[in-house]
């Protein structure tokens, strides 16, 4: 857990991934059409993926990726951060977290 943490602290949106998922591709495409940078960390690629995976099957996410994290908080899967944008509240945690400072909704 404690490697996660080290991971997603101080960075505004983090989204753990896997260079062969296309829905962790979505969620990336999703939050930087906002104008957010996101870290990904591509858990196939890491030396040290399988244990952050297994981490993240530890806290419910099955599958594992995409897991995003906004401000350091663990949002969801992608059901959970499209939720976020049809309620309307996406930007808000985006703009909260410092991933994005303006918002222009025209």
């Amino acid at each position: 857990m404690d490697v996660v943490k080290g991971l997603v602290q101080e960075r505004p949106v983090v989204i753990f991934s896997k260079t062969n998922c296309p829905v962790s591709h979505s969620m990336i495409q999703l939050i930087s059409g906002f104008g957010a940078n996101p870290t990904i960390y591509e858990l196939d690629q890491m030396p040290n993926g399988g244990d952050i995976d297994r981490v993240l099957k530890m806290m419910g996410r099955k599958p594992s990726v995409p897991s995003i994290f906004i401000g350091g908080n663990f949002v969801g899967g992608p059901n959970d951060l499209i939720s976020l944008q049809v309620q309307g509240r996406l930007v808000q945690l985006l703009i909260d977290a410092r991933a994005i400072w303006v918002w222009n909704r025209t």
